[in-house]
């Protein structure tokens, strides 16, 4: 789905990451690991398409894929006057009008969505009414009735509770099950060995990419 070739990712052409040789195939569940400040956050932005590569290729072998993207929590304006159902139908926008508003299909997805995450009773509350766990919540059904090809998440379980970051890691793991692809920023080496077949680790004097269960991580290595 995704080759990288030599790809850099950084700020204002400073790179931050090494260059990264390798492939995100299709309906792999991926995640990116390493200690705070490697680029990890950096490198997603750099293939969700926020951020132009300091160097190399970024290819896609089709045209690129709609991205479902959750960004991290503090990135996020939560005092915007809107309602939680509001927020979870800007999933359909992609595969609607916004003119004609949502139509019987669309409004029963954003419906089970909602279910999905333990939201339907506060489908009409103001998001600035919302705890951080439930803020993400939101988020998670927002990007589920995208149902996008491509699904990325930054730190999606930051400053929540473990109860409710068990309930979204099972709405990845549905996601993945259902083909779609998952790139996730991640903290908790526990639940990565757990959940995620495979590991890009940043952070080290060569970065590991490869299956999650071996040691060492299969490498790909860049060429000069």
């Amino acid at each position: 789905m995704i080759e990288l070739d030599h790809l850099v990712a950084g700020y204002d052409r400073q790179a931050i990451t090494p260059a990264l040789c390798g492939r995100v195939v299709r309906g792999s569940m991926t995640a990116i690991v390493g200690a705070n400040g490697c680029g990890k956050s950096t490198l997603l932005k750099t293939l969700a398409g926020f951020l132009p590569p300091v160097s190399g290729v970024l290819r896609w072998p089709e045209r690129r894929p709609v991205i479902g993207w959750l960004a991290q929590r503090h990135a996020l304006e939560s005092q915007f006057p809107v309602t939680v159902q509001e927020v979870v139908s800007m999933g359909c926008w992609p595969r609607i009008s916004l003119f004609r508003g949502l139509n019987r299909a669309a409004r029963s997805r954003v419906a089970q969505g909602l279910e999905r995450v333990g939201l339907t009773a506060m489908a009409r509350e103001t998001i600035d009414t919302l705890s951080g766990g439930q803020f993400q919540r939101m988020l998670f059904a927002r990007v589920w009735v995208q149902n996008a090809p491509l699904v990325m998440l930054d730190e999606p379980f930051t400053g929540i509770d473990e109860a409710t970051s068990q309930i979204l890691m099972e709405q990845i793991v549905d996601m993945h099950c259902s083909g779609q692809t998952i790139l996730a920023v991640l903290h908790d080496s526990e639940r990565v060995a757990r959940y995620f077949p495979q590991t890009l680790r940043l952070g080290e004097q060569q970065p590991l990419w490869g299956a999650t269960h071996t040691a060492p991580l299969q490498t790909e290595v860049c060429s000069a």
